[in-house]
């Protein structure tokens, strides 16, 4: 039996990029959709929120307005998303990707029950174009997704860093990492894990995190076979 029946995996934009800065490399995206079929062979549902930062990211829009430059981080997600559903695809696995903004020609539209059927119908769903409105990131649209289609846990995949630590690893060596913490914790020590939109909404809905590296793809389904790797965030 699968440790998770269904679950959402949060995965970066970077992440697609492989070690490239920017872009896609289909490699690398072969690569985590092979493990990603692997979970679904186990019996567990998996939602996928994928983030943009590898094509887009608000910094990026320095001096342009801001909805203006969210909502073309939207784009830079669904293209991710289109990108991995070709990938599933190619290996036999049926994918379907919705977005929150309307783009028939491409995609569904995101509605909460139609993407229910489809994980109850074995396929993998692609969450795409965030929450569809600009100031919320996709770490938000990752908690916000789980609570609607009662996910059990939600499966934060880092490149570059393999759980949260108690400061930067990459600026302080001495860095200590947390097997465990609170919601609070990651509030009240300032953690960059998600945005506190997102943290505040798994505290008040109980949606357990697990935050573990995604250097090794094998840790998508170490994690889904229930394996202690990474951070684990609960209410107490």
């Amino acid at each position: 039996m699968p440790e998770f029946k269904r679950v959402i995996l949060k995965l970066s934009g970077e992440a697609l990029a492989g070690d490239k800065r920017f872009g896609l490399d289909i490699e690398t995206i072969d690569k985590i959709a092979a493990k990603v079929a692997e979970v679904n062979q186990l019996g567990t549902e998996v939602a996928i929120v994928v983030g943009g930062g590898n094509i887009w990211r608000g910094r990026s829009g320095e001096g342009m307005d801001r909805a203006t430059s969210d909502y073309i981080g939207m784009l830079g997600t669904t293209i991710n998303a289109l990108a991995l559903q070709d990938s599933l695809e190619k290996i036999g696995v049926d994918t379907r990707v919705q977005t929150s903004i309307d783009m028939k020609q491409v995609a569904e539209p995101y509605i909460r029950r139609r993407a229910i059927r489809h994980l109850e119908k074995g396929r993998i769903v692609i969450l795409a174009a965030g929450s569809g409105n600009p100031y919320f990131s996709t770490d938000t649209t990752a908690a916000l997704r789980a609570a609607e289609i009662e996910a059990e846990v939600i499966l934060v995949a880092k490149k570059g860093v393999d759980g949260i630590y108690d400061s930067d690893p990459k600026l302080n060596k001495d860095a200590k990492k947390l097997d465990y913490l609170r919601y609070i914790d990651i509030l009240n020590m300032d953690l960059k894990v998600m945005d506190s939109t997102a943290t505040s909404l798994c505290m008040d809905n109980k949606i357990p995190l697990i935050v573990f590296g995604m250097d090794d793809v094998q840790n998508i389904v170490r994690v889904a076979e229930g394996e202690k790797i990474g951070t684990q965030v609960k209410g107490e």
